[in-house]
């Protein structure tokens, strides 16, 4: 019965929400059946990913698993800026940030610390990590504050956005190439090789040509989850009266997040908390490195520039985020207090943003 109960949900959940978009059902009803659907589907995708994880071996596996951990909101950011939701596509993009920082990094510290007194993790991947954060946070602030003070054209500031976005993405390719191939070894996680073993370790339900198969239908999901989602968004934002910021930057980045959430959460309750810190880190790494930067040549194709420039609020949010969390983990120890202050800093920008 348990083994049926996922799947089962995963169809009913699709099928509805295809229903309700197609059958022109009340956008609210639309929105709340959308993401239900949109946490299931992308449940089934980080299924899908950990078991082609599992024959691709552990350093692409991680690299799969960022990946397509983030396809869902990719994918929910590229039907965004088809529809020239800009400020939201900015908000969903921090929300992906601090979530990870803050939500899923502080939810696993706290989960793991509760079971295990001190969890340690390999401190040069933090370290880096974190100044990678770092650099990513220089790159937001930087065309910002030229903008904001120096009046240049519509012309120069896509020129600008265009070049930032392409150092980022070679920056996040180096970055690949440092921790999967050249510093491999020298970032491995310092609990490898202890007993218990990471849930992808055990062998996969599916077979190979399977679990391919159904990462591609699962990717398939989500665009369309995604796309119903998105047309959804404007009319609950107006019934709500809620900022674009707050949408954007919670419901949107929690909802497309779902599937890192609990997976974190699960890795450090077994003492994995590398691997957790690696999800978080890693994925917010992907979000302000690549996803983002690959946004601004999405909309640049489709013929009306995104700039760069996110606003004070939003690069304020992102600095703290990433200070907090580098702060807590440059030590390469983690305890069930640290995760709560983490989340209590989460619970602070969650408020604010609601009230802007």
């Amino acid at each position: 019965m348990k083994k049926w109960l996922s799947p089962a949900l995963l169809i009913a959940t699709f099928a509805l929400s295809a229903v309700a978009h197609y059958t022109h059902w009340n956008a609210i009803a639309q929105f709340i059946i959308c993401a239900i659907a949109v946490v299931f589907v992308a449940g089934f995708l980080g299924k899908a990913t950990e078991s082609v994880a599992h024959y691709a071996g552990q350093r692409l596996g991680g690299f799969l698993n960022a990946t397509f951990g983030n396809a869902a909101e990719l994918i929910i950011a590229i039907f965004l800026v088809k529809e020239g939701l800009y400020d939201m596509v900015k908000a969903s993009l921090t929300g992906s940030i601090i979530g990870n920082l803050l939500l899923v990094l502080g939810a696993s510290l706290f989960a793991g610390g509760l079971k295990y007194k001190v969890q340690n993790f390999n401190v040069s991947l933090a370290s880096l990590s974190g100044s990678l954060m770092i650099v990513a946070v220089i790159a937001l602030f930087v065309p910002a504050v030229f903008l904001n003070t120096h009046v240049i054209t519509d012309n120069e500031s896509d020129t600008l956005s265009l070049i930032v976005a392409g150092t980022l993405i070679v920056a996040y390719i180096a970055w690949l190439i440092f921790s999967m191939i050249t510093h491999k070894d020298y970032l491995d996680d310092v609990t490898e090789q202890k007993d218990e073993e990471l849930p992808h370790e055990h062998v996969p339900v599916w077979s190979r040509n399977k679990s391919i198969a159904y990462l591609v239908l699962a990717t398939a999901m989500v665009a369309f989850v995604s796309e119903w989602l998105v047309k959804t968004l404007e009319v609950f934002t107006v019934q709500f009266g809620l900022s674009e910021l707050f949408v954007g930057a919670f419901l949107v980045a929690i909802i497309g997040n779902a599937a890192e959430h609990s997976a974190a959460i699960l890795l450090a309750m077994k003492n994995k908390i590398g691997a957790s810190v690696e999800i978080a880190v890693g994925s917010s790494l992907q979000i302000a490195l690549f996803v983002a930067p690959v946004l601004i040549f999405v909309s640049y194709f489709m013929g009306n520039t995104m700039n760069i420039v996110f606003t004070t609020i939003e690069l304020v949010a992102i600095a703290v985020s990433v200070f907090i969390a580098k702060s807590i983990t440059q030590d390469g120890s983690t305890n069930w207090y640290e995760g709560l202050m983490l989340l209590v800093v989460y619970i602070l920008l969650g408020v604010s943003f609601f009230l802007i």
